[in-house]
């Protein structure tokens, strides 16, 4: 993964020369956190470090970093015994269904309202307003 994924190709005119990398794999949050980081050091291409001067090394993250949520982990490459399943995880069509059903909720109250102020207005007509044809002609 990392050689195939991670390679910067040969000769690439924005590629920078560095040597060092260290990749952090970290669990938080019930999700898998990925980062990639050059070691700088404070000294020109010719000169070595001495033992001493260790702690100027410095950690710089150039990416790339991104963040794993494990749904499933199986025994196989594509299938096999079922080793973990995040309990956690909402599939997204799970999500679009109840939000589905949220949407005609609102429209199922839009109508029952609607028949609720057609009943309400037969069951009490307006009284008659005697004086309305009075400037008439």
């Amino acid at each position: 993964m990392v050689i195939q994924i991670f390679g910067t190709p040969k000769d690439h005119r924005k590629s920078k020369p560095f040597y060092d990398h260290v990749f952090v794999f970290s669990i938080l949050d019930d999700h898998i956190w990925f980062r990639n980081y050059q070691i700088s050091c404070p000294h020109t291409g010719t000169q070595k470090i001495d033992r001493g001067d260790l702690e100027k090394m410095t950690l710089v993250e150039v990416g790339p970093r991104f963040c794993l949520n494990p749904i499933k982990i199986f025994g196989g490459s594509f299938g096999g015994p079922t080793l973990f399943e995040n309990p956690f995880y909402v599939s997204p069509n799970q999500i679009r269904s109840l939000e589905k059903k949220q949407k005609a909720g609102k429209y199922a109250k839009k109508v029952k309202a609607k028949t609720r102020r057609k009943m309400h207005q037969l069951s009490n007509p307006l009284e008659v307003y005697e004086f309305a044809d009075m400037w008439k002609e």
